[in-house]
């Protein structure tokens, strides 16, 4: 077949083209229109298919990208929205926890008018196997001294001022080895001390110490500060009794206490300037 197409190519050539020009002619006669006319548009035509399809074709193309950039866009204009949404979503939570934060407060003002409270945020805080303490965003400037107790919004004891500057000050914690307080136990009124433990303080949790033998604690008494000696005020709750065990020596008994304020994590305090001494 090959061979045939090669030997008798110019011969298919030659008729092809006789054909296309008598086409053109009969057209001519029949039609009015010039020979050349025809002629020329006879040979245009498969040129004029071509360029058509390589049209279509190039519009398809140019179809696909618009539809893929607009997809892309929306795309954008999608996660720019979802980014506003997340972000309108944090400002409302963290809205809605200090709007609650206020609200503690304002309870805590109310049960404890005797008290004046100077409000700080916490602005660092320090640990390790020894040392717990807060940096907070007040000092004298705000009548805060060294010795002022330091509670969270709903009145649980954070720990005391043990140093303080124009406008700022430092917290040690009830977690903290050198913390010790004057302690009672709200339900029998039994005087103890709390304390930080240097084997507790990796596990948030502190010390009763000094229960008499006749001691009724069990698990799960409210502890309380004491009040005795008006260095601190009364009633402050520390936290809660967790376990109830004996020293080494096995003649002692102590208590390991969990602070009810979150000491790790709490954000807002209130320092308390002045309070009532209660005879």
């Amino acid at each position: 077949m090959k061979r045939f197409f090669t030997k008798n190519g110019m011969i298919l050539l030659s008729a092809i083209t006789a054909v296309a020009v008598g086409l053109c002619i009969l057209s001519a006669i029949s039609s009015g229109t010039g020979f050349l006319y025809n002629a020329l548009g006879v040979v245009a035509s498969p040129f004029r298919a071509a360029g058509g399809a390589v049209s279509g074709w190039v519009q398809g193309v140019t179809e696909h990208f618009q539809s893929v950039s607009d997809l892309q866009a929306r795309n954008e204009e999608l996660e720019r929205r979802v980014a506003e949404l997340e972000d309108q979503l944090r400002r409302a939570g963290a809205d809605s926890e200090e709007n609650q934060r206020l609200r503690n407060a304002m309870g805590l003002r109310q049960q404890r008018r005797d008290f004046t409270f100077a409000s700080a945020r916490v602005v660092s805080r320090s640990s390790s196997n020894w040392a717990s303490t807060l940096t907070l965003s007040k000092g004298t400037a705000q009548d805060i001294s060294i010795g002022d107790c330091v509670v969270d919004e709903f009145g649980y004891l954070v720990g005391v001022v043990t140093d303080a500057g124009l406008n700022w000050s430092t917290v040690t914690t009830v977690l903290d080895t050198d913390s010790q307080l004057g302690a009672m136990v709200f339900r029998t009124g039994e005087i103890a001390v709390a304390a930080g433990d240097l084997r507790l303080i990796t596990a948030d949790r502190l010390r009763l110490s000094y229960l008499s033998s006749e001691s009724s604690l069990i698990n799960g008494d409210l502890i309380v500060t004491s009040g005795l000696g008006g260095y601190f005020p009364a009633g402050l709750v520390i936290g809660s009794v967790e376990d109830i065990l004996t020293d080494d020596s096995g003649l002692d008994r102590y208590a390991i206490v969990s602070p009810k304020a979150n000491v790790p994590t709490v954000k807002e305090v209130f320092v308390i300037t002045s309070f009532t001494v209660e005879d």
